[in-house]
């Protein structure tokens, strides 16, 4: 058997996304793996590492929290990076791999407390257009580490990168080169919150909608994520206002669904931006305002300045704001098509293909 290598990745499909679109390659490529996951979502029953060994470990982020919060999380950490280093010392494994977020934190740090001749390979993933808290912190150990932009802020002064683009799944990758069709009779509108839909979409958006002239109400298809306890409330907002509508908590084709947009309305986060861009879709953007580093105003950051979407930040993100843009960019669907045009040239495909290259490029003598 090879020495395995581990996949340090959890929490949210921002961070998991990515690690399992890179760990699908490697296995392809006839590598063995191995998740290291936290205890938040615990171990991954669908996929491809439901069948692959898996070790869900102590942690806890601390960004944002208090003393008392921080405190535990530390302690978490601790212990997560003491179970690391066992199962890591048993392993005897090639690299460890991590995707940000406080789940790679113990993994890695882990690694580094190994003999010399047992320590794995560290390589690390960056999927924000400004360095993460947990890889800002790992990035002192010298990893690999893979970008998703070409520029990307607080990374050390000799820090060893490579571009690579964002990691996406499969059937996000296949839209790279769609057509953009310009909206005609029916305009298609996608809205997507991040996890379960944030309530802040749920509020705004059926009430900018429903402010629209009535001859663009008609040609609307709304789908959106919303939250369950929301859902009856926004869709009789639609219901009033003649606007049709298909909503829920959340959607499993989301390829079909950026194949099928017009404009997409939701964050900024760097697999959101990777998909935006790998579909060719005009978007505008409402940065996560909470984020610690700011990296989802970066990110969009970026798009805005390519002339492939709008931003708003939360505080400025109103119905009456909202309304006023919309019917300027259903008037003139021009702008959504240089839009579209800009997202594509943004885009970077083949990243997982990118990132298993450098990971193998760290395994050779």
């Amino acid at each position: 058997m090879s020495r395995p290598i581990v996949i340090a990745a959890g929490g949210t499909g921002g961070h998991f996304f990515p690690a399992e679109a890179v760990a699908t390659v490697l296995a392809e490529r006839g590598h063995d793996l191995v998740l290291m996951t936290d205890a938040r979502h615990g171990r991954r029953d669908t996929g491809l590492f439901r069948d692959l060994p898996q070790y869900v470990l102590d942690g806890a982020g601390v960004a944002g929290k208090g003393l008392g919060g921080k405190v535990r999380g530390v302690l978490a950490l601790l212990r997560g990076i003491g179970e690391a280093r066992r199962v890591l010392k048993s392993l005897d494994a090639a690299a460890v791999v991590g995707f940000g977020g406080y789940p790679s934190i113990p993994p890695l740090t882990a690694s580094r407390f190994l003999p010399s001749a047992k320590r794995p390979r560290m390589v690390i993933h960056e999927g924000n257009a400004v360095l993460g808290q947990a890889n800002a912190f790992l990035a002192r150990f010298s990893p690999l580490i893979a970008t998703s932009y070409a520029t990307v802020a607080r990374l050390p002064q000799h820090a060893q990168t490579t571009l690579t683009g964002m990691p996406v799944r499969a059937g996000i990758e296949a839209l790279f080169g769609n057509t953009y069709a310009v909206p005609e009779e029916r305009i298609n509108l996608l809205v997507w919150g991040g996890s379960l839909g944030a309530r802040v979409f749920s509020e705004v958006v059926p009430q900018a909608l429903a402010a629209l002239p009535e001859e663009l109400r008609k040609r609307l298809k709304v789908t959106q994520q919303i939250k369950a306890d929301d859902l009856d409330r926004v869709r009789a907002i639609y219901t009033d206002a003649g606007i049709e509508v298909e909503a829920a908590p959340f959607f499993t084709d989301v390829p079909a669904c950026l194949r099928d947009a017009h404009l997409v309305i939701g964050r900024a986060g760097g697999s959101s931006v990777a998909e935006l861009t790998m579909s060719g879709r005009p978007s505008i953007l409402v940065p996560l305002p909470i984020a610690a580093s700011d990296e989802q105003g970066a990110n969009g950051q970026a798009l805005v300045d390519a002339g492939a979407a709008w931003m708003i930040r939360q505080p400025d993100f109103t119905p009456t704001a909202l309304t006023a843009l919309l019917t300027d960019l259903f008037s003139q669907p021009e702008k959504l098509e240089n839009a579209a045009k800009a997202a594509h040239f943004c885009a970077r495909p083949h990243a997982a293909a990118k990132v298993a290259d450098l990971i193998e490029s760290a395994l050779r003598p």
